[in-house]
């Protein structure tokens, strides 16, 4: 299966320059250290939730030579082989969709509450723009968390500003979708089944590739295609890659690649 973006297809793909050792040595190291923490603490039950909710990724650390000239709200998908979020599980994880109710063209809550049931997209809370705040504290005291947080496409500019330090505490992203296109199951479904690399103003980006609930050989090969999938998508492609490292929440970064011999 070949990587896109949200825009446009990624380019050919060509040989990796990272070699899978490198990955499947990093990936080892990782799940020996998690197990050994696992075993030497003992957590109650709440701990343990808590820590599967928050430490139950790995990482892909993403640094750049050069800062991208771009901020994009919207990440580049790369397909993964093992998606994070299994849309077929019974305990699927909560999918919530952020619509504008202020616009004069504003699509009603209950109309995409119909659309939602009636096509069986995977969304689990639809949310007003006007009581997003309110809606997000409610869901928190209700200890639900949403796995991902889409948004009406023209509502990206703005989001950042309206909840700027909600969305940094829960280290996630809106992903936008185009309400105005009649695809909005597989406009989901898309982003549920790849890594989302988000390009900021700084050179360091930060990719949830896989779950520790996985086999190390899905992690290793989740690990490969995200780095394939970024080095063809991020500005300035490789030439711009100075490194590449795995890690875990509160492990150390462990190196896959460093860009040698050129300045």
């Amino acid at each position: 299966m070949s990587s896109t973006t949200t825009m446009a297809a990624l380019p050919a793909r060509h040989l990796s320059k990272v070699h899978s050792n490198n990955v499947n040595s990093a990936v080892k190291s990782l799940l020996k250290w998690w197990d050994s923490k696992s075993k030497s603490q003992k957590k109650n039950s709440e701990q343990l939730e808590n820590e599967n909710e928050n430490d139950g990724f790995v990482y892909l650390i993403v640094t750049v030579k050069r800062i991208p000239q771009l901020d994009r709200t919207n990440p580049f998908m790369i397909p993964l082989p093992h998606p994070l979020i299994d849309l077929a599980a019974e305990d699927s994880p909560e999918l919530c969709l952020i619509i504008d109710d202020k616009h004069k063209n504003k699509i009603t809550k209950e109309a995409a509450l119909k659309k939602i049931e009636a096509e069986k997209i995977p969304i689990t809370t639809v949310i007003k723009v006007s009581k997003l705040k309110s809606d997000l504290v409610k869901l928190e005291k209700e200890k639900r968390c949403c796995e991902l947080y889409f948004a009406e496409r023209r509502l990206m500019p703005v989001l950042p500003k309206l909840l700027v330090k909600e969305f940094a505490k829960k280290k996630k992203n809106p992903i936008a979708v185009n309400l105005r296109h009649g695809n909005w199951k597989e406009q989901v479904e898309k982003a549920c089944e790849s890594a989302l690399f988000f390009v900021g103003t700084g050179t360091c980006s930060v990719v949830k590739v896989a779950r520790l609930s996985m086999g190390r050989k899905e992690i290793a090969e989740n690990v490969m295609v995200s780095i394939n999938g970024i080095g063809d998508s991020v500005p300035g492609k490789w030439k711009n890659v100075r490194f590449l490292h795995i890690k875990l929440l509160e492990s150390m970064a462990l190196p896959v690649y460093e860009q040698v011999g050129q300045p």
